[in-house]
Parts: structure tokens; sequence; C-alpha cells
């Protein structure tokens, strides 16, 4: 069986209704994300716009003219001093996974986050037992950097959060190009 041709493109606001629907099957069926109630359209569109506001990427996959996933990066964490570290977030139609697309999207993310200068990228997954994420990961290069034990409740379980890291460029080698202060 052949796989289908997966485009990797910028995210439009048109991609929004598609992206809301795979995300909201996600919040309510598995553990990706701790969120219990799916956000509707202008929430998604309000937290895309500021990602792309402050200059991340955010990309889709279509395949055969459908969007049937998405990826992005934000900010790691708030304060300057991590300014050039990067969350990875990335979803795929549940349907279509192990398909490639979400293979795909990663790569061109990790590209489109060396391109602005970042040097580091966190991948941080909802539950120790999400062995297809930490696998995933792995296979993109990122090494486990942390469990916190039980941190969150979903589906009537606690769940652990697995901290993963991949070096981006220079990683921590070289002072960056955007220094904090």
């Amino acid at each position: 069986m052949t796989q289908p041709e997966v485009k990797i493109r910028q995210s439009a606001d048109d991609d929004m209704v598609r992206i809301t629907e795979i995300y909201g099957r996600s919040v309510m069926e598995d553990t990706a994300s701790f969120e219990f109630q799916p956000p509707d359209v202008p929430e998604m569109m309000r937290r895309r716009s500021a990602l792309l506001d402050a200059g991340y990427p955010y990309l889709v996959a279509e395949v055969d003219g459908r969007v049937e996933g998405y990826a992005y990066a934000g900010a790691y964490r708030a304060r300057i001093g991590y300014i050039n570290t990067v969350e990875n977030t990335v979803y795929v139609d549940p349907g279509l996974k192990r398909g490639g697309i979400g293979r795909a999207l990663m790569e061109k993310l990790i590209e489109e986050c060396e391109a602005r200068g970042y040097r580091q990228m966190i991948a941080i997954i909802g539950g120790s037992d999400h062995l297809a994420s930490i696998d995933f990961h792995k296979a993109l290069g990122f090494i486990e950097a942390g469990n916190l034990r039980g941190v969150g409740y979903k589906h009537d379980k606690w769940l652990d959060t697995v901290f993963m890291q991949l070096p981006l460029g220079p990683g921590g080698t070289t002072p960056p190009d955007k220094i904090p202060g």
C-alpha cells in the first residue's frame, strides 16, 4: 500500500475549523492535552494568532486537499532566559496516525525553528504510558529529559508528564543569536 502524498504548508485562517476538530477529538479521547473541554474555533484562532504574532511557526499537513494534522512551536516558558527554547505541539487525525503525517510535520517544524535561531525544542507528553508519542519523539532524535509523576488527572487516572528534548542547530554549545537582557 502506498502512502498518500503529504503536503506541509503554513496554516491559514480557513484551516482552523478542521484544526479545532482534530484537537477537540484529542481533548475528549486521549491525554495528549490536559484540557477537559475542547476550545471553540474563535479560541483556537486566538491561540494561533498569538503564536504567529510572536514569530512562531504554525504548520498544517494536507492529504488530498484536506487538513489531517497540524504542528506548531511556542514559548517553552515565559521568562526571558528561555527565549531560545521552544515547546513543540503536533496533532494528527487519529485515523491517519502512523502514516508519516506527524513525522513530516515535525521535520518541517524542526527545520523552521532552526531557521529562526532556536536552540532547544522541548516535547511535553501527557502520560508516561503514551508510548507512541515517546517513541515518535525518540525517532526524531529527542531524548528523555525528565518525568513528573502524577501531576495531571484526566479520564479517571493520575498522569505523568514526560519531558523530552532535542538540540536545534548548535544547541547549547555556543552563545545564542538572541541574548536575553
